[in-house]
């Protein structure tokens, strides 16, 4: 910064000026100007050369925690305070639009048989992959109309094993999304599957399919976004990370942004905190490893 400033000066007026705001004196300041620049002075350009090039690699998607955990996983050792005031000196920051807030619904009455159907019970954790999924669908403005999107998640890496896109929110979105995670997966019998009340969920269709390949059900209770709260925080992610900040004019440009994210980005290069800051294709090749 120093050299910089060396450069940039034009008349000894400026540098009385700084010396009385700094309140120092002539000499001292000339002396730190012919200094050398630092050890520590050297590392910090260099690992801001870097957090510069893995936020434009993340679309300047990642904070400090992930933008650290990239660090590392390249060998650099370095704390996340240096790395988070770094970033502040710089002006970098998670491109991240407002957040959204989760209204719980108020119920007249209690839902007996829907809490007996919540088999998952916010147990959010899993031990092995294909034990618990969660699903869920959203929607997507463009200048066209509306674009649906259904997805399945695997809680145990948060890897999106199945998604379909279309038109219409209907059974047959629900369904080529679950026959893609069967596809992706393999053997999925006992796998616990969770989703709301949604017409396209509970249709008689998306329920043989299920028993076919042997999966359990589970059900959140009505107007309860926390009983699936895996596939809420996806969405909110994949809104405030990317839909916010598009404007989709056509309905095939959405379907190719949603896609890049899903499978280029989110499964494969963004780290997930609940993961230890892993990518989910990182996570599940460390079990297969060991």
């Amino acid at each position: 910064m120093k050299y910089q400033f060396i450069k940039n000066q034009k008349s000894i007026h400026s540098v009385r000026r700084l010396c009385e705001v700094l309140t120092v004196s002539k000499s001292g300041f000339y002396d730190w100007l012919k200094r050398e620049e630092s050890h520590r002075s050297r590392q910090n350009r260099t690992l801001l050369n870097k957090i510069k090039i893995i936020s434009k690699q993340s679309n300047e998607r990642y904070g400090s925690p992930r933008i650290h955990a990239e660090l590392q996983a390249e060998g650099e050792s370095v704390g996340e305070n240096r790395v988070a005031k770094l970033m502040k000196s710089a002006c970098i920051q998670a491109k991240m639009h407002r957040k959204f807030k989760w209204v719980q619904k108020s119920r007249a009455q209690n839902d007996r048989q829907s809490d007996k159907e919540n088999h998952l019970n916010r147990e959010f954790r899993a031990s092995k992959p294909n034990e618990k999924w969660v699903s869920d669908t959203t929607q997507v403005k463009t200048r066209k109309g509306w674009l649906y999107l259904a997805m399945i998640m695997d809680l145990y890496s948060r890897r999106i094993i199945g998604w379909s896109m279309g038109h219409r929110n209907t059974e047959r979105l629900a369904i080529d999304a679950l026959e893609m995670a069967i596809s992706c997966r393999g053997d999925v019998r006992n796998v616990l599957l969770h989703s709301d009340q949604g017409v396209q969920y509970t249709s008689w269709a998306y329920r043989r399919l299920m028993k076919e390949n042997g999966i359990m059900y589970s059900l959140s209770r009505k107007g309860n976004c926390w009983d699936n709260a895996p596939a809420e925080s996806f969405f909110h992610t994949l809104k405030t990370e990317l839909v916010m900040f598009e404007d989709y004019h056509t309905i095939n440009d959405a379907k190719m942004s949603l896609f890049s994210y899903i499978e280029l980005f989110y499964n494969r290069r963004r780290r997930h905190s609940t993961i230890g800051y892993k990518t989910p294709h990182e996570y599940e090749d460390r079990l297969i490893a060991a």
